[in-house]
């Protein structure tokens, strides 16, 4: 392809420590490099347990400022030592008492870029993220990367199409979403949603799922992490459903453009259409 970005997913079990599991990860992203990978997205508050699945104020241990926390900066050092863009889904402490389902954007040359906070909570049965986090108040930033301008979007946002949107007008070209999501209630939505998603916006997404059982809960994290491709296409096979996977694959760019000029959905949105979805 003479257009191509190659791009790498992490799917990983929890290994029982904040500090092994940031080790494994880290890990992770050099095979992905190694691989050829250019940017590397991790799961879902990638260095702990899913502690969402229980009501613990314990877990609130497990934040830390960004930028400026020990794990970010490490994975600038880590980012700047592979050249790789590298999305980075953690626990965010804004200060004492405010915290944030957060994930920091960090360049090729281990720059710092920003972040996204999560922006839709959900509150069920073993997902009791309001207990954990205030919604994100950053809206829905786009970032300019050494291979081009990429977007995040967090596990349950996936739910709701007007994020998707936002980061498609606003020009990105690949869409993360890192994600804890476990087999039975919303098993069925992981290969429908975010293709649909890449198909509406005319982008690529990347779905990334975390595996196994934790001691914390029942769920089942199922994995299948995969890309999508503007017409809705995985890209490759979808990650193991079991085992720690490391999904590398190219990306064809020129795509974009192709899908943009015979399905012209920016051209014939009618956004003065639009104004009672806003309303409450």
């Amino acid at each position: 392809m003479a257009n191509a970005v190659r791009a790498g997913l992490v799917q990983q079990h929890w290994t029982g420590d904040k500090e092994s599991m940031i080790r494994a990860s880290v890990d992770a992203i050099g095979r992905a490099a190694s691989a050829g990978a250019q940017v590397v997205c991790l799961q879902e508050l990638f260095y702990g347990p899913y502690f969402c699945q229980v009501q613990d104020a314990d877990y609130y241990s497990y934040t830390e400022a960004i930028p400026g926390g020990p794990t970010t900066e490490l994975m600038r050092d880590v980012a700047s030592r592979h050249g790789v863009v590298l999305v980075v889904p953690m626990y965010e402490e804004e200060q004492p008492g405010i915290y944030y389902n957060t994930a920091a954007v960090i360049d090729a040359d281990g720059s710092y870029l920003g972040k996204y906070r999560k922006t839709h909570l959900p509150q069920v049965k073993g997902f009791w993220e309001k207990f954990y986090f205030r919604p994100g108040n950053l809206g829905y930033p786009v970032f300019d990367t050494a291979v081009g301008r990429i977007g995040v979007y967090i596990c349950y946002d996936r739910h709701f199409p007007e994020g998707w949107r936002a980061l498609g007008l606003a020009g990105a070209k690949i869409v993360f979403n890192p994600s804890a999501t476990s087999r039975g209630l919303s098993q069925y939505l992981w290969r429908l949603e975010q293709p649909a998603a890449a198909v509406a916006n005319e982008y690529f997404v990347g779905a990334i799922n975390r595996i196994g059982v934790e001691p914390l809960g029942d769920n089942e994290f199922y994995g299948q992490s995969y890309f999508a491709d503007p017409r809705g296409q995985l890209v490759g096979e979808a990650a193991s459903d079991a085992d720690d996977d490391v999904v590398v694959r190219d990306l064809d760019m020129d795509q974009l453009q192709e899908v943009r000029d015979l399905w012209a959905f920016y051209r014939d949105r009618r956004p003065d259409a639009y104004a009672a979805l806003t309303q409450p």
